[in-house]
């Protein structure tokens, strides 16, 4: 009989309080957890404890989180079970540094992300069977500070550990989230899982920011939709030559997908409308990566790569 102590978490952090961070929140919220909201804009962060975080879509709610900080410094003294990081990836290595500081057994971060490798990323400095990645299904944006806009809600989210003793305690996390309303999953299939979104990611996002076009305006147009099919085409390649499996029908699932993607913008043209950094490297920078890894070649994906990577070279210098 094993004399291993069950993992029960109480005490949840979440770094990042754009729309996915303040979905994550205010479910954990709901459920009667402690919270803490963690951001460097106390713009966002105010409304988050009065009058609390509301969602408005395919989801209905609004509730207070326990406190809110700043800094990853001060989540120190809160002793958080389980941290998750909703921010962007480029800003994972100065993260995983500041939580090094404080890092405990028995305390688990979540790459609760868009982007590949993301929990590579984290693992690169703090301890690897601290480490679990998940994929989200939910769609959403900021109408204001605390206040987010839910357009579709597609449960469950999946989660995964890196380390397999970690497994109890990523069942216990999905267990809590799925307590509190955010029906979430253990799996064993999370790399494809987060490679399949990955490619549509790489297919809709810079090719929305380079153009401007919303999603749907890229799907419909016939010129820019070669763009398009040929991104998909590319990085099934890069995929499959690197062992990724995405499934025998992901092609046409993915097309349809993104035909019925809706006509408002991705993340990385709201990006580059806001002048903020995009999340370029950890999409289409991967799939440059692995395809030099496989030998495959990716024009498409490093055409992408440098023009959006010149549209952000522009904001900087601008």
């Amino acid at each position: 009989m094993s004399n291993q102590v069950t993992f029960s978490p109480r005490s949840f952090a979440v770094v990042g309080a754009g729309p996915v961070g303040c979905i994550v929140a205010a479910f954990l919220a709901k459920g009667g957890y402690e919270v803490t909201l963690c951001d460097v804009l106390p713009s966002l962060l105010k409304p988050a404890l009065d009058p609390g975080i509301i969602i408005e879509g395919a989801e209905s709610l609004q509730e207070k989180v326990t406190r809110t900080c700043t800094t990853i410094d001060e989540l120190a003294q809160y002793k958080p079970d389980v941290i998750f990081i909703t921010v962007k990836a480029n800003a994972l290595p100065l993260i995983a540094s500041a939580i090094e500081g404080f890092q405990r057994e028995g305390m688990y971060v979540i790459s609760w992300q868009n982007g590949i490798d993301t929990e590579l990323e984290l693992a690169k400095v703090l301890r690897r069977d601290s480490i679990m990645r998940a994929v989200v299904n939910y769609g959403c944006g900021l109408a204001g500070p605390a206040h987010v806009k839910m357009p579709f809600h597609h449960p469950p989210h999946y989660i995964q550990e890196l380390e397999a003793e970690a497994a109890p305690a990523a069942m216990a996390i999905a267990e809590a989230l799925t307590n509190c309303g955010l029906t979430t999953a253990h799996t064993d299939q999370i790399i494809s899982m987060v490679w399949r979104k990955g490619v549509l990611n790489a297919c809709m996002n810079p090719v929305c920011a380079v153009t401007g076009l919303t999603m749907a305006q890229s799907m419909t147009d016939p010129i820019v939709f070669n763009i398009v099919d040929s991104l998909v085409k590319e990085c099934i390649q890069v995929a499959r030559s690197n062992e990724i499996n995405l499934g025998w029908e992901f092609y046409p699932h993915a097309i349809e997908y993104m035909s019925n993607a809706g006509d408002h913008k991705p993340s990385m043209l709201m990006d580059i409308e806001n002048n903020r950094r995009t999340e370029i490297d950890y999409i289409n920078g991967k799939f440059v990566a692995y395809g030099k890894q496989a030998g495959i070649a990716t024009p498409y994906n490093i055409t992408l790569l440098s023009l959006v990577k010149g549209l952000e070279s522009k904001q900087e210098s601008g």
